[in-house]
């Protein structure tokens, strides 16, 4: 018996990979990962704090949409108050709608990441021309309003198609966040050329644990804390990333906020041992290195 494969990467473990740094020899990479998203009004998906999946109602749009009317501030004022940077994968729809949050990106130097049209929709199901309008319309969206297109993609719940790799490297893209299978980068072949997955969590990520599985904001808060502190033991002898995913409707909520409030400033008492940084930072240093260091690469 031969199972489906996709061709993309070819196994490696992580114990026969070869050993860098990164910037200014620490072995810790740390991002956070904060999605801004647009949804329609009693129409196509989105998630439901109550239950976690259901039929759209002006409830859950509402609840949605608080997120960017008020929990993107408090989160911006935190990061702020703490002095990190951050990556906001961008519904290119949410910068329409609420181009105010695009204004205080840029007067931060975020960094932006494509996160397609809509969160009401998803990319695995469309025809290729289709997919290929929607990463175009994603991009130039963000483009028209950022001043500059996006180098790195993450679909609307974290979905890929057959020939998405191949859309986004002929697109211009960079990297990708779509493939949670590692904690390290790695490359990735498309049908032209290969792009580079970086590390981004379905495990730490409030979506899944505080919406759909209803784990408390202090669960996610020691998860945080445990994830940190784990993966920092663990670089001790290779290097790693450690990504931390939010949502400004669900960490934004302000009781919520103080739980994530408490696991940074856990995480930032190590400063001085941790590259505080973001996917794209992460994906250029990648390509700086010599063929054959990062899985996947040509001589590798």
């Amino acid at each position: 018996m031969k199972l489906p494969k996709h061709g993309r990467y070819e196994y490696v473990p992580l114990d026969a990979r070869p050993t860098y740094e990164w910037p200014e020899g620490k072995r810790l990479a740390v991002t956070i990962c904060n999605n801004v998203e647009v949804f329609g009004f009693l129409s196509g998906m989105g998630s439901d704090g109550a239950s976690g999946l259901g039929p759209q109602t002006t409830r859950n749009y509402a609840w949605r949409d608080y997120g960017n009317r008020v929990g993107q501030w408090y989160m911006f004022d935190l990061f702020d108050e703490l002095g990190v940077p951050a990556s906001h994968n961008l519904n290119s729809l949410a910068l329409d709608e609420c181009p105010q949050v695009g204004e205080r990106i840029r007067a931060r130097g975020d960094e932006v990441i494509g996160h397609g049209r809509t969160n009401a929709e998803r990319q695995d199901g469309l025809w290729e021309i289709d997919e290929a309008r929607l990463i175009a319309d994603s991009t130039n969206g963000i483009a028209g309003h950022m001043g500059a297109p996006p180098k790195g993609w993450l679909g609307p719940y974290l979905t890929q198609s057959r020939v998405t790799l191949d859309l986004l490297q002929e697109a211009g893209y960079e990297y990708v966040l779509d493939w949670p299978a590692d904690d390290q980068p790695f490359w990735m072949k498309t049908r032209k050329g290969r792009i580079l997955s970086v590390p981004y969590s379905v495990e730490l990520n409030d979506s899944p644990t505080l919406v759909f599985r209803q784990q408390s904001a202090t669960d996610f808060e020691r998860m945080i804390v445990d994830q940190f502190d784990e993966l920092l033991h663990q670089s001790r002898k290779r290097p790693l990333v450690c990504t931390i995913v939010v949502h400004n409707f669900i960490i934004g909520q302000p009781f919520r906020l103080r739980a994530l409030r408490r696991a940074l400033q856990h995480v930032l008492s190590h400063r001085g041992d941790i590259w505080l940084t973001t996917p794209g930072r992460i994906s250029d240093y990648c390509r700086s290195l010599p063929e054959g260091v990062v899985p996947g690469s040509a001589s590798g």
